[in-house]
Formats: C-alpha cells, sequence, structure tokens
C-alpha cells in the first residue's frame, strides 16, 4: 500500500510538471513579444530624435506649433508713425501763479523720428488777466499793466513714447492709443516776462484711423515772471485738448 501510495504521488508530479511545461512557450513567446515591442519604440524613437536628443515631432504637428506660436509675443504696430510727419492743432486753458487762469490756443509740429521717440515745435497763443493787478490799479487809480496782455508761448519737446494700448469705443471697433512724456523748453513773451521757459508733461493720443489722431496734453511751464516790480519763478500749468494729421496719409 505504501508503494502504491508514492507511485500515484509520483505520476502527480509529473503531471504538473508537464502541463506548466506546456504553458511555458506560451510565456516565453509573450515575453519576446514585449521584449520586441520595446526595442522596436526605442529605435525608432533614436532614429526619429532630432540633432539636439529631442523627441520625434511629426511636421504637420510642428507646422501647427509653430503657426500658433508666432500670435505670441509682441506684435507690429498697426499705426505707423516713423519718418511720418504730423500737424497738430489744440485749444484749451493756460493757469499761470501770478495771473488768472485764461484759455490757450495753439498749433505744433511733430517730426517721429522712430516709433518711439519724435520732435515738436510749438506755439501758443493767450491773455494774461491779473485780477490782483486790477485791484491795485482800482485803488490808487493808476494802470500798471495793459487789459488782456497777450503772451506768446514757443516751445521745442522732445516726445518720448512709453506705452501703446488699445480701447474699445462702446463695444465698437477697436482703436489704438499711445501714453508719451514731453521734455524741453522755449520761451515765453509778455509784457512782464521774456525769458528761457523750461517744460515738461504727458500726454495721450487715440488713433482712429492711419492718418488721424485725437490728442490730450498736459504740461508744467517753469519761467521766471515778474510782477509788480518783483520777479519770481512761477509754475504755468497748460492742458491742451487737439487733432492731429499724420502725412503722407497712405501708411
Amino acid at each position: 500500500m505504501h508503494d502504491c501510495g508514492q507511485g500515484a504521488r509520483t505520476r502527480g508530479k509529473l503531471s504538473r510538471r508537464v502541463r506548466s511545461a506546456r504553458k511555458a512557450p506560451g510565456v516565453w513567446v509573450a515575453i519576446a513579444l514585449f521584449l520586441a515591442v520595446c526595442l522596436g519604440q526605442s529605435s525608432a524613437l533614436a532614429e526619429c530624435s532630432d540633432d539636439k536628443g529631442g523627441p520625434c515631432v511629426d511636421d504637420a504637428i510642428r507646422d501647427e506649433l509653430n503657426a500658433r506660436r508666432s500670435y505670441r509675443g509682441v506684435q507690429e504696430r498697426v499705426f505707423q508713425k516713423a519718418l511720418r510727419h504730423e500737424l497738430s492743432a489744440y485749444v484749451g486753458g493756460y493757469t499761470a501763479d501770478l495771473t488768472s487762469a485764461s484759455y490757450l490756443v495753439g498749433g505744433a509740429y511733430t517730426f517721429h523720428l522712430s516709433e518711439d521717440l519724435g520732435l515738436e515745435a510749438s506755439f501758443g497763443y493767450t491773455r494774461a488777466k491779473a485780477e490782483l493787478v486790477r485791484i491795485v490799479e482800482h485803488r490808487f487809480a493808476t494802470d500798471l499793466i495793459r487789459e488782456d496782455t497777450p503772451v506768446f508761448v514757443y516751445g521745442g519737446h522732445l516726445l518720448w513714447t512709453l506705452a501703446y494700448g488699445k480701447l474699445r469705443w462702446f463695444h465698437s471697433r477697436i482703436s489704438r492709443f499711445d501714453f508719451f512724456m514731453a521734455l524741453g523748453g522755449g520761451i515765453t513773451d509778455n509784457r512782464s516776462a521774456r525769458s528761457l521757459t523750461f517744460s515738461g508733461g504727458f500726454g495721450l493720443k487715440f488713433y482712429p484711423s492711419s492718418w488721424f489722431a485725437v490728442r490730450l496734453d498736459v504740461r508744467d511751464h517753469l519761467l521766471n515772471q515778474e510782477l509788480l516790480g518783483e520777479s519770481r519763478i512761477v509754475n504755468n500749468l497748460v492742458t491742451t485738448l487737439g487733432v492731429s494729421t499724420f502725412l503722407p496719409f497712405g501708411l
């Protein structure tokens, strides 16, 4: 009985070995296929990599990525100013330290050296109204200064454009604008002062079209002014609103 049991166990072990031997070729085939696929992908990536060792990208995908990338970054300006002439006319207010506020009318010519820099020559006309002098004249029955003395303001400035932007008007078309700084000087010519004037300020220009602009300027004029026999350094504030035409028109 012992020998029969041992023989049965021996036949069981042999049958399991036979079944595992039958399954072994399938396992080896699966392993071989897996290695072949891995080696094939690595060889394909090696052949498809670029000179820098990067991964391979299909030509169509690469062209699409380059096209999308071209929309990013700094775009060319729609409105071009470089090497163009600008003629401006404006009206505004002239607020002086020693005289009363008055109107100012004038004009300017600007030559734009580039999109960022421009040279401006300007002219302004206003009238001085000194209410303090009127009071003194009335009290002492004298004539110290002629009524509404004309004032001529001649200036030259360097315009430096700091920023460009876009603005949508009431959900309609989009227009461009510039923010710029102005620095320069000139001469203020009136009865009480005819001296050198230093000027600085900032402004905005809106471009509804390629040849037309609306401009807003704020300038501070620093000069030596004399009134009632005394000389003082004053700050006269000039705020104007005007329009500009750019030549040539076609750009």
